[in-house]
């Protein structure tokens, strides 16, 4: 199994980087079924979803927070690619030729963009996954990441609904989403106007893969203090 144990957030944007820059084709599609969590992982106590820390786009890459309850396992993750949903187990090939199966259940948070339900996970999807180890090997998900990507890039062309972005020998096309998309200026708290991205910027991009075509919906494009003041 490739679940591991908290480390450096600094490794996990890298191998989720790479997942969205290898332009693979989507496996295949498969929508998660509702079905009930198997009596084994009710064994087990399964924990609810902020049990092991925050659970929004940022948190995929901060260092998670250690549970007070000495009942709370220390918190463990798994990350690769989805080959197979299984009822309520993910089947994932690991970026290092690992394979994890990652249990989700009505606690479980999902990520994919915006927050979302178990149901829009599909096969192909790009996973991280945070949660506790059970007796049969699976990593039973308090929270889940699908296709997130948080990469550093060039700004290279602006359109009305996307960025060209440069991410060393990658280009990326990064789609803007009404309602979703925000830039951040600096110190600034996030804002909705991005009128001040500019090309031959540097920025930090979050946001979410999309395998069928290898863009990036972007959730916040956050670019270096004094960047984007209006001249």
């Amino acid at each position: 199994m490739s679940a591991y144990r908290t480390g450096d957030p600094l490794d996990r944007r890298r191998f989720l980087t790479a997942a969205a820059l290898r332009g693979a084709t989507v496996i295949g599609m498969g929508a998660l079924s509702t079905g009930a969590l198997s009596a084994g992982a009710l064994g087990t106590g399964v924990i609810g979803a902020t049990a092991l820390g925050a659970v929004d786009a940022d948190a995929a890459f901060a260092a998670p927070i250690r549970s007070l309850d000495p009942a709370v396992a220390e918190s463990a993750f798994a990350e690769g690619r989805i080959t197979a949903i299984n009822q309520d187990v993910l089947e994932v090939a690991g970026s290092y030729g690992d394979h994890s199966r990652v249990r989700v259940t009505n606690a479980t948070s999902v990520w994919k963009a915006r927050a979302t339900t178990a149901a829009d996970i599909e096969t192909g999807d790009g996973l991280y996954a945070r949660g506790l180890p059970l007796p049969d090997g699976t990593l039973a998900a308090d929270a889940v990441w699908v296709n997130i990507v948080n990469l550093h890039a060039t700004i290279r062309g602006i359109e009305k609904t996307r960025l060209h972005l440069a991410h060393g020998q990658h280009e990326i096309v990064g789609n803007l989403m009404a309602q979703t998309t925000s830039a951040s200026y600096g110190d600034a708290s996030p804002t909705a106007d991005l009128s001040r991205l500019t090309i031959g910027q540097s920025a930090q991009v979050l946001g979410a893969w999309r395998p069928s075509d290898g863009s990036v919906d972007l959730v916040r494009v956050a670019v270096a203090p004094g960047a984007g003041r209006r001249r």
